[in-house]
Formats: C-alpha cells, sequence, structure tokens
C-alpha cells in the first residue's frame, strides 16, 4: 500500500519563485542571438510588463498577509515574510540581468544598425540639444504640473507606475534650506520622442531627459542641485466584499480609484542618486530599503515595444505570418451551414480567428436567430463581437452578455463594455458573486426547417480578436444537440439559480472539475496496475494545485508516463525517486504566447482530450466559473493530439525543467531541429487550397507589450 506523503513541502516549488524563473525563460529570448534585434527588444519590454503585474499583485498580496500576520506556508513549506525575501534576491538579480542586456547587448546592437536611443541629455551634439530644448518650450513646457513640497504644500500623491522626475531645490540669492520638488513625465505625450541624427540613422531621446535637461526653467527662483527620474509601484490587488456590496458594478467602480491609494511596494530610481533625496523619497513613500530597486537605465522598459514598431527595419523583426483560412469553412456560405456538415477545430492564430467573429456577426443579423448567449472576459479595445451583440439587440434579438467586471486589469474597460451591451438592449450579467467567469462559451440558438438548433463556440482562449493574433488557443465548433443542451444549462446557471442535475458533456468549475481531472489521473493508475500503458500529457499555462499535484506524482510512482507543457509556473519537481521519475516539464516561449489547455489520457487504448479554459490552479478549479470540454469527433481528437506531439518534439523554442529546477534547452545533436509554432504556421498554410492564394506574411507590431 502506497503510504508516501505526495503533500510534502519538499516536494513543491514555490509558486512566486517559479513566476520569476519563468521571466527569466522570457529574458532569454532577449538574450539569444539567434532571433532577430528588436524581437529581442520586445523581449525585453515584455520581461519589464510581466514583472510589474507580478509586483503590483502577487508581492502585494505577500505583503498584505505579512501585514496581517498570517503565519500558515505555502504548499512549499514557506512563510509570506520568507517568500518575500526570496522574491527580493531574485527580482533584482532579474532586473540586474535585464539591463545587462539592454546595455551591454541590444543598445550596441541597435546603434550598429542605425537606431540610437539617448537615455543621457548629455550625450546629445549641439544640433540636437537645440531641438530638444524648442521641443520642451513648444510641446512640454506648457503640459508640465512641477510641485514643491514645503510646510504650506504637501507631499502629492505620486500615481501608480506614472514615471516621474524628483529634484533638490536651494534659494538662488539665500541660503534658503534645500526643498524637494517633484514632476510627473506627462503621459499624453509620446516618451519615446524622434530627434535629428545622421543620415540613415534613427534617433530617440526619452521625454525624462528632455525634461530633465530643461528643469531649471520650471523652478526658476531656485537652483536644482540634481534631478532623477523614479517610478512607483503601488497594491493593485482589488479586495471586494461582494456579499455586502449592493452593486457590484459601483463598488469595483470606487475600488479602482483606490488602486492610485494602495501601499507602495516597489521604487524603481536611476542608479546614482543623491542620498538625501532618496531618504526624502524613502520617507515619504514609506518604502522600505528591500524595496528599493536602482535603475541602470532607463526605467520602465516596456517603453521598448514602441522601438520595436519604428518603420523602416523590417530585416530586424519577424516576417509573421498570415492567419490562414480555416478549410471546413467555405467562404462562400454562412457558418451555420459549416457546423451543421462537421464539428470544427480552430487553432490560433495559425488560423483565422474571423470565424469567431463571423459567428456572432451572422447570427446578429440572421432573422432565424432568436437568442445569442456569450460569456466575455477580455476584449479588444474595437470589439467587432460586442458591435455585432448591440447590433443582435437592435434587431430584436434576445441578448444575453456575461461580462466578467472582475478580470483584472481590464475592470474599466469591462465595465464601459457592460453599460454600452446594456444600453443597446443586451441583458448583462456582471459576473457572479465570490467567483470570477472565465470560461469560454457561445450560444446561438437558431429556428430551423427541422426545429430549434443550438450552435456552440467553446474555446481555451478570451473573445479578442486583437490578442487571438499573437496568442496560441483552440476552439471547437458544433451543433451536437448534447453540448447545445449543456450551453443552455451553463447561462441558466449564470443567470439565474437553476442547476441541472446532471451534464452531457461539459465539465464544470467550481463544483465538478477537480473531481473529474482527478478521477482521469486515478483511471490512468487503474489501467496500469491492470496491465495497460498509462500516459498523459498536459498543456496549459501554470500548474500550482497541491492536489492535482500529489495525484500526479501518485500516478507516476504506479508507472503512468507523464508529460507536462507548461508555459509559465509549475510548482511540481521531476526526478524525485519513487516519486516523479516518470514526469517531464517543459515550457515553451516563443513568438506567440501559449496559451491553450489541452488534456490527453491514454485510457488503456481508447484516449480521451479534453480543452477548456482551466489551468491546473486552485484559482481555477475552486474559484472561478470554468468550462473543460470533450473533443468528441475522432479527425479532432488527432488534431488536438497532433499538437502536443509537435510541441513534445520541439527542440528550438522548447525548455526542459531539470531536478534541481532550472529549465534549459535541449541539446540537439542527433535530434531533428523543430519549432513547434513554425510547424504549425507551415501546416495550416500547406492545409489551405492554393488557388485561395495564401498570404505570404507581415510584421505586425503590437500596439502594447504582450504578457507572457
Amino acid at each position: 500500500m502506497d503510504k508516501k506523503d505526495y503533500k510534502n513541502p519538499i516536494y513543491y516549488d514555490n509558486r512566486e519563485l517559479s513566476w520569476i524563473k519563468f521571466d527569466k525563460r522570457v529574458l532569454e529570448e532577449a538574450r539569444d542571438k539567434n532571433i532577430p534585434l528588436l524581437e529581442r527588444l520586445k523581449f525585453l519590454s515584455i520581461t519589464s510588463s510581466n514583472l510589474d503585474e507580478f509586483f503590483m499583485v502577487r508581492v502585494a498580496s505577500l505583503k498584505d498577509m505579512v501585514h496581517a500576520k498570517y503565519k500558515k506556508c505555502d504548499i512549499a513549506g514557506m512563510t509570506a515574510k520568507e517568500q518575500l525575501e526570496a522574491i527580493n534576491i531574485q527580482a533584482k538579480g532579474l532586473v540586474e540581468c535585464q539591463y545587462n542586456t539592454y546595455n551591454r547587448s541590444l543598445l550596441p546592437m541597435l546603434n550598429k544598425e542605425g537606431i540610437y536611443i539617448y537615455n543621457k541629455h548629455e550625450e546629445l551634439n549641439e544640433e540636437q540639444k537645440k531641438y530638444v530644448d524648442k521641443y520642451f518650450e513648444e510641446s512640454v513646457y506648457p503640459v508640465l504640473t512641477p510641485m514643491a513640497v514645503d510646510a504650506s504644500r504637501p507631499f502629492p500623491l505620486i500615481r501608480n507606475k506614472t514615471l516621474n522626475i524628483a529634484a533638490l531645490l536651494s534659494g538662488k540669492q539665500t541660503n534658503k534650506e534645500i526643498m524637494f520638488a517633484t514632476v510627473q513625465v506627462p503621459g499624453v505625450l509620446s516618451r519615446l520622442v524622434p530627434i535629428p541624427g545622421e543620415e540613415n540613422t534613427t534617433c530617440f531621446i526619452l521625454l525624462e531627459q528632455i525634461i530633465e535637461r530643461n528643469i531649471q526653467k520650471l523652478f526658476s527662483n531656485n537652483e536644482v542641485l540634481c534631478a532623477y527620474p523614479y517610478r512607483i509601484m503601488r497594491n493593485a490587488d482589488l479586495t471586494i466584499d461582494e456579499d455586502e456590496a449592493s452593486d457590484l458594478l459601483k463598488e469595483i467602480q470606487n475600488k479602482l480609484k483606490m488602486r492610485q491609494w494602495g501601499e507602495v511596494i516597489r521604487l524603481e530610481i536611476e542608479d546614482g542618486v543623491d542620498k538625501k533625496l532618496l531618504k526624502f523619497l524613502k520617507t515619504e513613500l514609506r518604502v522600505a530599503d528591500d524595496d528599493i530597486f536602482k535603475i541602470a537605465g532607463p526605467i520602465d522598459l516596456t517603453v521598448m515595444m514602441k522601438v520595436f514598431g519604428v518603420n523602416g527595419y523590417d530585416h530586424l523583426r519577424y516576417k509573421q505570418p498570415v492567419p490562414q483560412r480555416v478549410p471546413e469553412i467555405n467562404e462562400d456560405e454562412d457558418i451555420f451551414t459549416a457546423i451543421r456538415r462537421q464539428d470544427i477545430f480552430l487553432h490560433h492564430p495559425y488560423e483565422t480567428f474571423e470565424p469567431v467573429v463571423d459567428f456572432i456577426r451572422q447570427a446578429a443579423n440572421d432573422p432565424d436567430v432568436l437568442a445569442i448567449k456569450q460569456t466575455l472576459y477580455r476584449v479588444s479595445g474595437n470589439s467587432p463581437i460586442i458591435s455585432s451583440l448591440e447590433q443582435a439587440a437592435e434587431n430584436g434579438k434576445q441578448v444575453t452578455v456575461l461580462v466578467e467586471l472582475k478580470a483584472r486589469f481590464d475592470e474599466e474597460h469591462n465595465i464601459v463594455w457592460a453599460q454600452k451591451l446594456e444600453k443597446a438592449g443586451c441583458h448583462v450579467i456582471y459576473g457572479l458573486v465570490g467567483l470570477k467567469t472565465h470560461s469560454k462559451i457561445a450560444l446561438v440558438v437558431r429556428r430551423e426547417e427541422d426545429g430549434i438548433r443550438r450552435y456552440v463556440h467553446l474555446g481555451t482562449g478570451n473573445y479578442n480578436d486583437s490578442t487571438a493574433k499573437l496568442y496560441t488557443d483552440c476552439g471547437i465548433f458544433t451543433c451536437k444537440e448534447s453540448i447545445g443542451e449543456d450551453a443552455t444549462a451553463v447561462f441558466n446557471m449564470l443567470s439565474g439559480y437553476s442547476e441541472p442535475s446532471s451534464w452531457n458533456e461539459l465539465i464544470l468549475a467550481p463544483y465538478w472539475l477537480r473531481d473529474k481531472f482527478l478521477y482521469l489521473i486515478d483511471r490512468e493508475i487503474k489501467n496500469v496496475k491492470e496491465g495497460h500503458d498509462g500516459h498523459i500529457i498536459a498543456k496549459m499555462n501554470s500548474l500550482c494545485d497541491q492536489g492535482i499535484i500529489a495525484a500526479l506524482y501518485k500516478a507516476s510512482a504506479a508507472g503512468v508516463k507523464i508529460d507536462l507543457i507548461v508555459r509559465g509556473i509549475c510548482c511540481l519537481k521531476v526526478g524525485i525517486p519513487q516519486v516523479s521519475e516518470n514526469i517531464t516539464v517543459r515550457s515553451i516561449v516563443g513568438n506567440f504566447l501559449e496559451h491553450s489547455r489541452i488534456f490527453y489520457f491514454e485510457n488503456a487504448g481508447n484516449y480521451e482530450v479534453y480543452m477548456g479554459s482551466a489551468d491546473w490552479m486552485p484559482r481555477n478549479l475552486d474559484k472561478r466559473v470554468e468550462i473543460v470540454f470533450p473533443v468528441l469527433e475522432d479527425d479532432l481528437k488527432e488534431k488536438a493530439l497532433h499538437i502536443l506531439k509537435v510541441e513534445l518534439e520541439d527542440t528550438v523554442k522548447a525548455r526542459v525543467m531539470d531536478t534541481d529546477g532550472t529549465y534549459a534547452k535541449l541539446d540537439k545533436r542527433g535530434k531533428a531541429v523543430v519549432n513547434s509554432q513554425e510547424v504549425f504556421c507551415m501546416e495550416a498554410k500547406d492545409a489551405v487550397p492554393k488557388e485561395n492564394g495564401a498570404d505570404r506574411g507581415r510584421v505586425f507590431v503590437p500596439a502594447e507589450p504582450l504578457e507572457q
């Protein structure tokens, strides 16, 4: 009998430290000389964006625990205080590596290509100095609001993530006491300012350097002794008492305003800062030494995403493939005809997201469509799906939309969308009390000759046409009656109090999903004991649920082969004798953000495949409304399994976890060179009939850094 304690903390990695390992893997892409230069700069920007969110949410949450004297350990046996101490060491090492990469590698290579980014105004030539001074007078000075601090003027509110310049002043004519002043670098102006340069070069200076060069003009009656850029990060983790909130929408609006007043959890300031100035900031912002990051370069490297998009340097970027047409959908027929013919598998961004947009657009204008129901978690800035839902309501359809107001950092956008949909006549649900609705499902009810038919789209990613070009996700169209019945039951649950006694196909969290996964893992154990092969392949964003990991350890110890493809956090350890010797973990970090969730279970030769919106994390299994769905048709199961197999064969972008918890790229000697993302691009292109003329590719420039 197996008496091993699979929940022993020594078998687990800490979630937060595992996340930092992931961001280091993203940073490795910025350091990879085989990647085009501007792509490397993009990855550097992404690591900075990732780190910002990590501090505002995860580090902030740990600080809250410390303040509350919360003593309970995490699954790796670490207290909140111990986690913060370890994070501080690892995060500062990550930041140091970021700026070494920028200063020693990327910046010199940019200069060789004729791209110059000045982080010091002293580096400008005379012509450039005159240009930036004129730019300051005409465009910057009128926008600035310098704020001095003295007995009558208290220290101002410094807003979260804004870039500022701190200065020490003294009177010119008197021995006046040294004063502190600060000025916010205006976000309404581009931080990356083009300036004149030599022929065949592109030159930029950062806006804060233009202000710093001319800062004396803001304090004409005083002498500016020194000035340094700085930025703070505040606690942005919203805590909402939903049971006491009479109006969830208003409650979230109020909490969003409070984000600007959250505790300062990180101060970034230019390296070499004056000690008096730093001491003043520390006191006023109430920030500890451990939370101060001295930056050897431009503060907030997300600005480098703007350099990534600079015109005229296409040779320094990948030629991005255009998403291809889905072969099962003919261009001259409506989407409903295609779905009636067969279930359709979608693989984004290799295949276009347009069929999903068309699904809602055609439903909105089809006189036979009676109702549209959909969940929305994150949508694009100018969403065609939102427009179609509005149009559907105006056309007299019954439109029900669940807009999740608690989608982190999209709360404000989602409030706007929710109010807009309501005005158009849609019935809008603002999520459920205590739970985030993270599921991806759309239902269209249509009247046809043989009666009412329900068409369903289920996916692993958001209904966001912009990120669908950048994130790898899967989806299925079906009009199977069993799934249609379940889809109706889902929306009845979300909009009312109806809970079906049983389900046909769909598996929902937070009620049934955990038990289903544990059952599927345990079934593999039983099959092995009965002499069958046992094999689990699971692809997801994160793995940190102790119950699931313990079940995987038990399965591994029983002889089940387990291959995990986990992009980000992974608290499971490999290679532990008699515990995880049969488990492999790999992470793929590439040009596209790996986002799909696919789960394969051998099932004694009658294999099953599931896809859905849930990772193996406590929040997904216990605190969110998630949907995982079986892939029922054999040809679609083969497509899903093919994705997993190709990613397991990746020798270019995959990094494999070692027994010490580190990740390393595979030794390619004697192995085929396989870049899974490139394979899928080529397969999607080859699947489109040549007479349709597949596009050769274009460069896609994202408006904002991509979350990795």
